[in-house]
């Protein structure tokens, strides 16, 4: 284990739904530790021009660099989609994002070769998993829906019932129709609701989590660079917010099952 090995991971997202990427790591890689930043005051990041994603994208990792961290994932399919190639280019230090491992988990488990995608309208407009998809299998099928409302729903606590099923149908039913086996949840929102997807898509069609992808491609990068930490360990992650901690902790609550003990809004130099 190299000397460096205890030092975080850092993650950021745009808000608050990088959490499922925070638990799937915490999961596979439990004595490891995490610093979370959400940029809650410029949310959503779905709603912005990829030059502003990518400016807000180095300044989240300049940020994350300062607190010493020896990887940084980004835990923003919409950064993932727009800014990773910048941000490789910039930072020298491994960096982790979402379309990648997505589409690598969504190609080894297509047994037709039919792989539906779901994410928020910017990451479906981007084509990044798309693109990355038929970089690895020029022959796969992929069949795209934005699903704007399975945000809010997620972040107001509505992850079943009636009103959520009607409208996961309305989404979803035009891929039903496409015959997929292998459906991608493109936003780190979309875990929170897999009860309902596999409801209407039906336990033949395998959901592909993308921010646990992330995780088995991040304890890769640890294990073949030696700097995995092996010492148990049971410091709680650390967050950081640009708005309204009481907010985050208390969705994030939801997101982690639990209370989230270390909460702190960062108000000058977040940034610099």
């Amino acid at each position: 284990m190299k000397s460096g090995a205890k030092r975080p991971i850092g993650i950021f997202d745009s808000g608050i739904g990088g959490l499922t990427v925070v638990k799937a790591i915490r999961r596979m890689l439990p004595n490891e530790n995490l610093i979370y930043f959400g940029d809650t005051a410029r949310v959503p990041y779905g709603t912005k021009s990829a030059s502003t994603v990518t400016r807000f994208s180095i300044e989240n990792t300049a940020f994350l660099l300062k607190q010493g961290v020896k990887m940084a994932v980004i835990a923003c399919n919409t950064s993932s989609s727009l800014s990773i190639d910048t941000l490789r280019g910039r930072f020298g230090l491994p960096i982790v994002g979402m379309i990648e491992p997505g589409a690598r988990g969504a190609l080894s488990a297509t047994r037709n070769g039919r792989i539906g995608v779901i994410a928020t309208p910017s990451t479906i407009k981007s084509g990044a998993y798309v693109k990355y998809l038929k970089c690895l299998d020029k022959n796969i099928k992929v069949f795209s829906a934005s699903c704007p409302l399975f945000v809010p729903l997620v972040e107001e606590g509505w992850l079943d019932g009636k009103i959520v099923s009607d409208i996961a149908k309305r989404y979803l039913g035009p891929l039903r129709s496409k015959k997929i086996d292998t459906l991608i949840l493109g936003c780190t929102h979309y875990p929170m609701l897999k009860g309902v997807i596999r409801a209407v898509m039906g336990r033949s069609v395998v959901l592909v989590d993308s921010g646990e992808e992330a995780a088995v491609t991040i304890k890769r990068i640890l294990e073949s660079s030696g700097s995995i930490n092996n010492e148990r360990s049971k410091t709680e992650p650390k967050f950081y917010v640009s708005d309204d901690p009481e907010k985050f902790s208390e969705v994030g609550r939801r997101f982690l099952g639990g209370r989230l003990k270390h909460v702190k809004r960062i108000r000058d130099g977040v940034y610099a």
